[in-house]
């Protein structure tokens, strides 16, 4: 039986690259090398792109190689990967891909235009503000919030501010990793993820870490991740309702995670990742474990899910 060739991309010229290295390291390793031949290519973070060798290779050549595959696994997360740009070259090229296409993956990267879509649906999400480098300046302090940047992952650029004098630093350092910012209050709830792929509702899980969920806490280890989350079952319910509404809105494909906070009057949405972290210790590939679904076989669905 011949092999299926898939080129797995890693890395992106944003401030996850060291994240989607991992993860596409991860990814490669996993993929039964009895059903595929991988091929390796990363994207530096100057935006240049590499063979699996670590020999530059121009963007005609890369796309070249890239022709030569049957599907394509862009493990890129964030700007220039994740928020659909990846997908646009890769649509351009007539190559299949896993995961969202270009709609999905910019809708979802940007966390303003996030909200307003749940909101429609009549999923809460945090009352906010949107800012700019020329209004960040004019924002007068109404009490706690969290400031980010719109489009960024990994928690880069976040932070949880109770005192006003901490404002402005916050705010400079969202905006060193975007022009748009949010502030919004402070949610009060449990942080609860779950995962969609092609239809199939992953578990709950429960991010338990102490203090706030930033970027060190993210990758710093020390956090526990309870699969399933320990919530009610209406509670479940309506994490796989509101999760499901938002894949089918966004128009996403293969596999998204969507973050929560579980609170006494309902769910509130935190964000969507079109590409999530995908070692074997991050949060989708234990919650579709909790689900009798192995990392291999989780890689599997989401091969055949862009060839269908």
């Amino acid at each position: 039986m011949s092999r299926t060739k898939v080129a797995v991309i890693g890395g992106g010229s944003n401030g996850e690259h060291d994240v989607s290295l991992a993860s596409a390291a991860a990814v490669a390793a996993a993929l039964d090398p009895e059903r595929y031949q991988v091929v390796g290519l990363t994207i530096g973070r100057d935006g240049t792109w590499q063979d699996s060798g670590g020999d530059p290779l121009g963007l005609a050549d890369a796309i070249t190689t890239l022709t030569t595959c049957d599907v394509v696994l862009p493990i890129v997360h964030g700007p220039r990967g994740e928020d659909g740009t990846l997908a646009g070259l890769l649509e351009m090229a007539g190559i299949p891909y896993a995961g969202s296409g270009v709609r999905p993956g910019a809708l979802a990267m940007d966390k303003w235009v996030t909200k307003l879509i749940a909101e429609d649906l009549g999923i809460r999400t945090a009352k906010g503000r949107l800012l700019t480098a020329g209004t960040a300046s004019g924002y007068a302090w109404t009490g706690p919030v969290v400031v980010k940047p719109v489009s960024a992952g990994s928690s880069l650029g976040v932070t949880l501010v109770r005192d006003p004098g901490d404002l402005p630093a916050a705010l400079t350092e969202a905006l060193r990793h975007d022009d748009r910012i949010l502030v919004e209050e402070v949610i009060t709830g449990r942080e609860v993820d779950i995962a969609v792929l092609a239809g199939t509702v992953s578990p709950t899980l429960e991010i338990v870490a102490e203090g706030f969920f930033d970027y060190r806490a993210k990758y710093g280890g020390g956090t526990v991740f309870q699969v399933p989350a320990p919530i009610d079952p209406s509670e479940v319910k309506a994490l796989e309702t509101a999760a499901t509404s938002l894949y089918e809105a966004l128009g996403c494909r293969g596999v998204a995670r969507f973050d929560f906070f579980v609170t006494e009057d309902g769910p509130v949405l935190n964000e969507v990742n079109t590409m999530p972290g995908f070692t074997g210790h991050s949060q989708v590939p234990r919650m579709f474990a909790a689900a009798g679904i192995s990392y291999s076989a989780l890689l599997d669905a989401l091969i055949s899910d862009a060839l269908a």
